[in-house]
């Protein structure tokens, strides 16, 4: 599973401007389906695209600077969890991925003036921490280390308009629109709004690593069937980014919603304040939930009238975990959002 998503009770909003459609009958009320009037979408679409460029603006004047995630996301005024699967959504690629693009591009037009500076001095000015770690992401990049690069047939291979094109965009790059908005999945998005809520949980380290998290969700629905709460809402979220931190370092929670219990040994107990989240019901493997998730982020969330709001997403499971195994979940992604 996508070590990263929860969710829990709540109503469903209903907003003008946005379709409604009603949930089968059982006592829930109607809720938001993904379409949006086209004049909010204009304005959010370009919210969007300016708070990615102003990240981008910012990594162009610095370079030659250590490049922080917390410092871009503030520029962009995104939480550094969502702001990295906003960026790599619009992007195309990670915020790390991006800033060695351009630092590499930059080294290249430095490489291909008629009295190139040393490498070194090339390194230090675009930013490298070092002329290794220089020459260790250029042959990543080329295949060769800086010092055995032909930049000449370089030139004369792409010409001086491909040279001056690179040093163009690697000093003025930037989002001129959005991804197209393609959606084979057939993913709708209703809104909802969710009550504060205790939770019961067990914190599971190394969650990409063997059973770790299935042995977890035993061991907390076990307890829970002790306890008599094991019909409540069952969870799963985490406060790490794993294309941020290292898996090893990732804390997966397996959770259940609980109002009146002990917290004891493993189990802990945290309060969720409300919020309102994007939700999606997802039927099937990991490879649609991956999907899912970047069309979310991807797509939705840059035309919606929204942005993240500062809580992990949540894995909301449809009855307990893992019921129908390891290779075929049903669950609700569950996005937390706020107006901007």
């Amino acid at each position: 599973m996508m070590r990263s998503m929860g969710g829990s009770r709540g109503d469903y909003r209903i907003d003008a401007d946005i379709d409604t459609a009603i949930l089968p009958a059982d006592g829930r009320r109607a809720c938001q389906i993904l379409r949006i009037s086209e004049k909010r979408q204009v304005a959010t679409t370009t919210t969007y695209v300016e708070r990615i460029n102003r990240a981008i603006d910012h990594v162009v004047g610095h370079l030659h600077e250590p490049l922080r995630l917390r410092d871009l996301s503030r520029t962009a005024m995104l939480s550094p969890f969502h702001f990295h699967r906003v960026f790599q959504a619009l992007v195309g690629a990670t915020p790390a991925e991006f800033v060695k693009r351009l630092r590499l591009e930059r080294a290249l037009g430095l490489m291909a003036r008629s009295r190139a500076p040393s490498l070194t001095s090339i390194a230090l000015a675009c930013g490298f921490s070092s002329s290794s770690d220089f020459s260790r992401c250029f042959k990543q990049r080329f295949g060769v280390p800086p010092s055995a690069f032909d930049i000449k047939a370089w030139r004369e291979a792409r010409g001086d308009e491909l040279k001056a094109v690179v040093e163009q965009d690697a000093e003025r790059p930037g989002l001129e629109r959005l991804p197209p908005r393609h959606n084979p999945d057939k993913f709708r998005v209703r809104i909802r709004d969710l009550s504060a809520r205790n939770v019961a949980y067990i914190r599971v380290s190394r969650p990409y690593q063997g059973d770790a998290v299935v042995s977890a969700s035993q061991r907390l629905v076990a307890w829970a069937e002790r306890q008599g709460l094991a019909d409540g809402q069952w969870l799963g979220y985490q406060w790490d980014n794993p294309e941020i931190t290292p898996l090893a370092d990732c804390r997966y929670h397996v959770a259940v919603e609980a109002e009146r219990f002990t917290p004891k040994g493993e189990v802990g107990r945290f309060r969720f304040p409300p919020m309102v989240v994007a939700e999606m019901e997802i039927c099937g493997g990991l490879d649609l939930e991956l999907r899912a998730l970047q069309w979310l982020y991807g797509t939705w969330l840059p035309r919606s009238r929204y942005v993240p709001d500062d809580h992990p997403g949540f894995e909301a499971w449809i009855g307990r975990p893992f019921a129908h195994g390891t290779e075929y979940f049903e669950l609700h992604i569950q996005l937390p959002i706020r107006r901007p």
